[in-house]
């Protein structure tokens, strides 16, 4: 069964590869270049889908200096359109709904093929915010529109830690017509896993199916990559950081750490009977750092598969 067909059946068991556009400064001429780049690091991995990320900027909700400063990206869906045409599994284009205008985002989800692209759709970056489109009115538009296109939500395990509530926002979104979740970047293996079994129960005593979390790894190279995991509201837990700190090679010890929180989170969802998947994201420009995320992926879907 390829990813559509998963997700459709509301199984799991699937691993993704996760990478933002290049940048909208970047010379016209090169993409082709980036694009082929990318489809030969990663057509040997055995993967299920790619993620295309949309970013936005994100200042609204987090007035701290931003570490890496904010730089526009080519939109998701024309580089793949434009770019990615050789990739040959499903992709999942995200959709930062505040950004367009309303007739733009309506026409973008009448015309996507539901056979080969899901997408997930992000509302916006603070409650303060007041965007032309709503995540509900996208989530709206998507069911008139283009119903058989699989909609996918965000799961952010910290703020179930902060809030005790994310299982119940999920279930929402649920209703609202996601078939699936992709989380932030997991470090705190406990976070995720109570996000977890509340939502299993919750759905228990609803009566509902659960549908597949999908949780999203990235390895960490640097203590200013890690400086921006906690800028983006990523919980870094103190063992981790003091690890990274202190390790020879910072960046294999975070690849064994996100392996090795990975293969738990694993194991506790086929224990609890939730769908599952993985994603390695890899969104730096450093040649270590990417081919550390490919290898991740790597070892993420050979334990899948043994």
């Amino acid at each position: 069964m390829d990813l559509t067909a998963r997700i459709t059946a509301g199984r799991g068991d699937f691993v993704l590869f996760a990478i933002t556009p290049p940048r909208q400064s970047t010379p016209s001429d090169r993409l082709p270049e980036i694009a082929r780049a990318t489809i030969e690091r990663l057509e040997n991995l055995a993967l299920d889908g790619l993620v295309l990320y949309d970013i936005d900027d994100e200042t609204s909700r987090n007035p701290a200096e931003r570490p890496f400063p904010f730089s526009p990206t080519v939109d998701p869906s024309d580089y793949r359109a434009g770019h990615l045409g050789p990739w040959r599994t499903p992709v999942i284009v995200y959709r930062a709904v505040g950004k367009y205008e309303r007739d733009d985002l309506r026409d973008w989800i009448a015309a996507q093929d539901p056979h080969n692209t899901l997408t997930v759709m992000v509302g916006a970056a603070s409650s303060g915010a007041s965007p032309a489109v709503t995540l509900a009115d996208a989530q709206a538009m998507r069911s008139e529109l283009n119903h058989d296109l699989l909609l996918g939500g965000v799961a952010i395990p910290e703020r179930h830690s902060r809030r005790d509530n994310e299982h119940l926002r999920l279930i929402a979104k649920q209703e609202a017509g996601c078939r699936f979740f992709v989380t932030q970047v997991v470090y705190d293996l406990n976070a995720a896993k109570n996000l977890v079994s509340d939502y299993r129960y919750e759905c228990e005593a609803r009566g509902l199916a659960p549908v597949p979390i999908v949780f999203t790894f990235s390895v960490c190279g640097s203590m200013k990559t890690l400086e921006f995991l906690r800028w983006l509201g990523v919980d870094v837990p103190r063992w981790i950081e003091n690890d990274l700190r202190h390790a020879t090679n910072p960046l294999a010890a975070s690849l064994e750490q996100a392996a090795t929180t990975a293969i738990e989170l694993v194991d506790y969802c086929r224990r609890l009977g939730v769908p599952f998947g993985l994603n390695v994201e890899s969104v730096s420009i450093r040649r270590e750092e990417i081919e550390a995320s490919v290898e991740l992926a790597a070892q993420l879907a050979a334990h899948l598969r043994s």
